[in-house]
Order: C-alpha cells, then structure tokens, then sequence
C-alpha cells in the first residue's frame, strides 16, 4: 500500500552533489555555498520553485565530480533560510522533504548538474501490526542510544517520533553512526518494514559500541580517579612530613623512575627497580639506606639485560682473523670455525664453554681476544688467580656495608652487551678458604643448562647468561675440581718449538716490540740465526714472553743509541747478542760424548718444554741399600724401587752375579736444586741400574721415556711432543717411547720426525739390546 503525498515536483530538477554523507528528509542541512556554479545553481532554484537535489557522493577523489560518482538515490530538499555574505559566499539551510529517483542526467549549458527525477514513495503494509512492533523497537533502541550518549532531544520532536512510521525512521537514522554504504541503503528502501529492519540491525551494533565504549571509559576513569586519589594522598602526606621536621622532595628517585620506564628490562627485573623506587620516594634523603637503593637501581640501569651484539658467522673472514692473531694452535682455530658453523646452522644453540690448558706464554688470553674479534663481540677478562672468596664471584648482599655485585655482573656492565666473550683467566687458581669455594659458585656460571637464571647475591634478579661464550684458562689440570672440570671442554696448547717460536718472533714479535720503541727497519733489523740464539740461549719458556722481553730489550738499547745521535743500521746477529744480552743464560743438558756404564738418558717434561734427564748409577759396598739423590719426588722414587725390584728378578738372566744385601746402588739425577717427580723415568732408571750392576755402558745418543711395571712392561706417559723436541735438542739420534704413546707421533712436526728415529716398545727387555748393546743374555 503507497501513501500518497502533496508534494509536486519538477520533472527537471537541479543536482547537488553532497560529500558530507546521506540525507533525509524531515532533516535539516546547513550548507555553505563558495563556487561559482554553485552559486549561480542556487540562485536558480530561488527565482524557480526553491527546490534542489541532494545526493551522496560515492567516493570523495581529487578530480572533479562526474555524474558516475553519484547514488542514483537522493533527497529532495527545500530552501528554508538562505543568507548571503561578501565575497559570493551563501549560507542555507535546506528541509528534506521527500525521495528521488535519478532517471538520467540532462546536458545543457548550466555549469551544474541537471537530471530528470522521479519521486519515490514509501511502501506501507496491509496490517499495522508489524509494522507497530518495528516501530516500537526503533523506539526503545533510539531511547537506549540517547541513554548511552547522554543527548537529550528536543522533547516534542521525540515525541512526535512514534506517530509516523516514515519519520520515525529518517529521523532514527539520521542520528546514528554508520558507514555511508548502510545509510543509502535505508534511504533506496521502499518498503517501509525492509527500512525498519536495516535501521534496527544498524542501531543494535551500534548500542552494543556504545556500551563497550562506556565500559571502556568507566574503566579510564576509575584509573584516573584512583591516579588523582594516590596524588591527592602523596601530597598530604608531604605535607605530614613538612610538618614532622623536613620536605621530602626527592629530584633521584623521579629521575631515576623516568630512566627505568625508558630502559628495556625483563618483567620481574622491572618489578624489582618499581618496588625500590617506591621505596626511595618515601623515604628521607638524609637516611643511610636511600645511598643503598639509590645505588642497586643504578646498577639495573646499567647492566645490559636485553643488549646484544650481532654475531658475525663469516667463517672466510673469521679464520683469517685467527690465522692473522696467532701462528699454529690448530685445534684451537679449528674448535671456535665449528663453532661458528653451528651458530651459523642454530643461531639458538648453546655456546660450548671452552679450556685453554697449557704452559704461560703460549697465547691462551691473546686467542680469546681473537676470538671475540672474530665473532664482532665485546671481551671481558677476570683473573682468578689468588681468588679465595665466593662472594668475588657471586657478589655480596646488600645487608653488608660497601656490597657490591659479583665479578661476573660487573664484567657484563664493563662489556655493554649481554653476549660477549668472557675469559676466566688462571682457573687452576683459585683458592679456598673459610669464606667459601669460588669454584663451586663457578659450576652455575659455567653450566649452560643452568646459567640462563644466574641470580648474584647483590641484585637478587636472574641475568640470562646463556648468550655468553665462556672461556677458561689454565696451566693445569690436577688442581681444577672434577665437577668444574666436567663443565669444560679441555684443549690443550703445547709449548712451542723452536722452529715454531722462530715463526713467531718474526711475525708478531719483532714487529709489535719495534713499533712500541718508535723504531723501523732502516735502524733495526732482527736475523735469523740472531733470534735462533736467543730463543737458545736466552730464553728457557714453553712460550714467547720471555722471548718478546728480550727482544724488547734490544729494541729499548737501539733507541737510546738512536736518540743520543747514532742512527747507524744495527744487526742483529749471533755474534752482537753478547753486546745487548750479556753472557748466555742458559746451556741445554747435553749428552756425553762417549758412552758411558750407568748412565742413562732419559726424558721430562717441564712447563718451558722437554728435557733430557742424565740418570746417574753406581754400586759400591754396603748394606742392601736404595739411596736416591737429585731431589726425587714420591713416585720417581717408587719407580727406582720398582726397577731395581725388576732387575733382581732377572739377574741370572742377565748374569749379574751380586749379593744385593752386600752392596748399596746409589741413584742421582743431576740438577739437585730442581724437584723432579712423575712415572716417566722408570725405564731409563732401570737401563742405568742394569748398566752399573752389569759394567757395561749405555749407548750415549739414545734416550728413553715410559713408565716401567713389575712384570717389566713399558706403560704410556704424557708430554711425547715436548720430550722428543727437548731430545733432539741435546743431541739424541733416537728415542724409545711405549707403544701406546704411537698415537702422539701425529703431534710431531714433518721436519722434526726426519731428523730423529723413533721405536716403539712394550717390553723393557725390547729395549736393553740397543740401548746397552754389550749386555748378553745368559744361557741356563
């Protein structure tokens, strides 16, 4: 059913293209009017029938608008006030009266837009029983809007809304929130029961905004009531204080809350600064306690929680870094390029923590620092050499006067990043006493399962330590405890040859001494043959300190001859050592030149490399005696006692015809003022025993190393590298190791195997042909 309506219309209508959004009729559009053609649009419809086309604009662009860009759906509305100021501007106030239909635009010589129009009326329903129900919901749903914006309409108005269902439902939707698609829509309904039903579903989305906004509000304004609340109490509570006897304004304590709300901490880090902070504003600046807190949330400032360096995984350029740093250590080099690769491959696996074992000088601290520089990461030493209290580790707690963070943190705080590489110096070390065991607090630190939550007595927060790459150093392993020691992958560095310390005196050495004395090579050049003698004669080190001393003691002489005006070319040579050195330091034991009865050689390993041990033997008349001289430690005893045990069980072999309990056997190792001890020696104490009781002589260029049992076996023993490069620097043309020890020959240099012979030995009896070549088995 069409009501019909009074209202006549042009066939011919002007257009208004509407930007702002959809009208209604029954509504009023102010409008103000600047174009030309707007203008001169308005004026025609004034000298005509007063009425003009609104329409919504489907998309608002930069160019100008055509008819494509409009609703075919309008409002017809009537000119109700219309007021003109300077400068061709018009202010109206349009009625919307009724719905139009776009039939087709009209082109004509108007700078606006003209189009014939057709006027569309509401359909209503047979029965009013619907149609009264969707109007009582737009109703309730209008009155629950005003509710939840607090608006108050215009009563009458408001009350006029439930008589005209048409009305109702322009006015409903002109006062809602939506987007301009769903307001066309309900102006293109004809049907007035379809037009309810989308007005509705628009109105209920938009009460249920309403409300979450509300809620939302509500809870704003509780915080800010609960905010004005704390600062209204704050303020009295200054006052309280001003009166009591002082202002407790505290400048630190906002400071340092505004740094700590910008610095980027974990959640329970965080917790810990806030609950200190609260504290230090209630307090007095003046009591002892507020230097103590002040100082701990500087400490949290400064620690890097969540800072970190970027890892560069480059393995072409960090093996170069490391070639650059250091000559050989290959397996060190080798051990940190897989490391890398396995970073590389899991960026989020657990970094391996290392151990440099080896004797001073060797370069364990330098090949830390290459490593850091390789992986583009910060490096923080700690020496724990002498470190007797666990509390240097894991820092102090605040109950004590002067505390302060453990050794760790403060590393960490040194480095700015919470990943570098962090080395342990001196591990082997570490004392203990009635303050506690450094060590056992080292077991968290250096354990990757569990050092993600290191807490230091100090802070009382964990610190993620899982991103640091630990490394220890040491020079031994006996005195490092099993349970630290199990935490650690052990490699070893061996003392250089000589060859090897050659290498590197050239390459760093030289270098890094002259450039520290401001020398250059037209005032200062090194030999070989001069650095050879000095690494001989001078120096006595597994390592090059003391060589790289020495050379900077040349290089301190030439400069001074340099700044007193002699700047001649010197040369360093064998024959000029004498005149910056003095005379020789050190001369190597040597062998005899000839063989001799009951006189051994023997091997040891000392921390500044391999030597030959002269094991000296004779027999005189006694009592049945052992005497053993040379300062020999527990075990180099029992080897002697074990040999000469060995001996005597096989003397008819060997037809050594004495009384034992007649004579003494007197063993000395020269050197007395040197401790000597270890299992090594047990074979060449037994071919200088056998040689003295049998009167036969011990080849001179031969020498021996091996544990030695009772049953006569030749048992493995360590430090084969160190004591075949000792040997061959006395002079020795071959050496007997134990066959088990076959596996270290793999350590020994191309060039130093060919120019000494090597035989390996299980038996003792497998080596007395060659060592003492008079000495015959007796037939039985």
């Amino acid at each position: 059913m069409v009501r019909e309506s009074t209202l006549e219309l042009p066939e011919i209508m002007p257009i208004l293209p509407n930007p702002n959004g959809v009208v209604y009729p029954y509504t009023i559009i102010p409008r103000t009017i600047t174009s030309s053609e707007t203008v001169e649009l308005v004026d025609d419809a004034v000298r005509g029938d007063k009425m003009i086309g609104l329409v919504c604009v489907k998309k608002i662009g930069d160019r100008q608008i055509a008819p494509a860009d409009l609703y075919r759906t309008g409002t017809i509305t009537g000119i109700d006030r219309l007021y003109r100021f300077p400068g061709d501007i018009i202010r109206l106030h349009l009625r919307g009266l009724a719905r139009f239909r776009i039939l087709e635009f009209i082109d004509s010589n108007a700078p606006y837009l003209l189009a014939r129009v057709k006027r569309l009326e509401t359909v209503y329903p047979q029965s009013d029983i619907e149609l009264d129900a969707w109007q009582n919901t737009i109703v309730m749903q209008l009155k629950q809007i005003f509710e939840l914006t607090r608006s108050i309409p215009d009563d009458s108005q408001f009350m006029e809304l439930s008589d005209d269902p048409e009305k109702l439902s322009f006015l409903a939707a002109s006062r809602i929130e939506a987007n301009i698609e769903d307001k066309q829509k309900i102006l293109e309904a004809d049907s007035i029961l379809e037009r309810l039903r989308q007005l509705s579903g628009i109105m209920e989305k938009e009460i249920r905004i309403l409300k979450l906004r509300n809620k939302i509000q509500g809870q704003v304004r509780n915080e800010i009531e609960k905010d004005q609340k704390e600062y209204i109490l704050k303020e009295q509570l200054k006052a309280i204080q001003k009166e009591l006897g002082g202002e407790f304004d505290n400048p630190e304590a906002e400071e340092l809350k505004e740094r700590v709300s910008k610095k980027k901490l974990p959640d329970q880090v965080r917790k810990a600064a806030d609950e200190e902070l609260d504290r230090l504003t209630r307090m007095h600046p003046g009591i002892p306690e507020v230097a103590v807190i002040r100082n701990y949330v500087e400490w949290i400032l400064s620690l890097p929680w969540m800072e970190s360096t970027k890892d560069n995984l480059n393995i072409t350029r960090a093996r170069s870094v490391l070639e650059k740093d250091h000559y050989d250590l290959k397996d060190v080099k080798e051990r940190v390029l897989e490391f890398l690769a396995v970073r590389k491959l899991n960026p989020e696996g657990k970094a391996p923590i290392l151990c440099f074992v080896g004797p001073p000088g060797v370069g364990k601290t330098s090949m830390g620092r290459s490593i850091a520089r390789s992986l583009s990461r910060k490096f923080v030493r700690l020496s724990l050499g002498g470190v007797h209290d666990e509390a240097e580790i894991r820092g102090h707690r605040r109950t004590y006067i002067g505390a302060m963070p453990g050794k760790i943190i403060q590393g960490l705080k040194e480095a700015g990043s919470n990943n570098p590489v962090f080395m342990l110096d001196e591990v082997d070390k570490i004392g203990s006493d009635f303050r506690g065991d450094p060590t056992s607090a080292l077991l968290e630190v250096l354990d990757p399962e569990q050092n993600y939550s290191f807490r230091d007595n100090y802070m009382n927060v964990p610190f993620d330590l899982s991103s640091v790459q630990f490394i220890t150093t040491a020079n031994r392993l006996d005195t490092i405890p099993s349970p630290l020691k199990d935490r650690m992958e052990i490699i070893r560095i061996p003392g250089y040859t000589a060859d090897e310390k050659l290498e590197i005196a050239r390459r760093y050495l030289v270098r890094r001494q002259m450039i520290n004395a401001g020398l250059t090579s037209k005032t200062l050049r090194f030999r070989k043959s001069g650095i050879k003698l000095m690494i001989s004669a001078h120096t006595r080190e597994a390592g090059v300190r003391e060589l790289e001393r020495t050379i900077g003691k040349i290089c301190r002489k030439t400069a001074m001859r340099l700044a007193e005006g002699n700047d001649d070319l010197v040369i360093v040579n064998p024959s000029r050592l004498h005149e910056f050195l003095g005379p020789k330091k050190f001369t190597r034991e040597r062998i005899a030149d000839k063989s001799c009865i009951g006189v051994a050689v023997g091997l040891a390993w000392t921390p500044a490399g391999g030597e030959i041990l002269l094991i000296e033997t004779i027999v005189m008349e006694g009592k049945g005696d052992l005497k053993l001289t040379g300062q020999l430690g527990q075990v180099m005893k029992e080897s002697a006692h074990a040999a000469l045990s060995w001996i005597r069980t096989h003397s008819i072999k060997y037809g050594i015809d004495i009384d034992f309990k007649k004579v003494d056997i007197h063993l000395h190792v020269p050197a007395g003022a040197t401790p000597k001890d270890g299992p090594s020696a047990g074979v060449a104490i037994t071919i200088s025993m056998l040689s003295a009781l049998t009167r036969k002589p011990v080849v001179a260029d031969m020498a021996v190393t091996g544990e030695i049992s009772l049953q006569g076996k030749v048992m493995p023993v360590g430090g084969i590298k160190e004591k075949i490069l000792g040997a061959l620097a006395a002079g020795i043309s071959k050496v007997f190791i134990p066959e088990e020890n076959g596996r270290n020959l793999d350590e020994i240099p191309q060039n130093i195997r060919t120019k000494i012979k090597f035989e390996l030995v299980k038996n003792v009896q497998d080596v007395i042909p060659s060592l003492i070549p008079g000495l015959k088995e007796v037939d039985r």
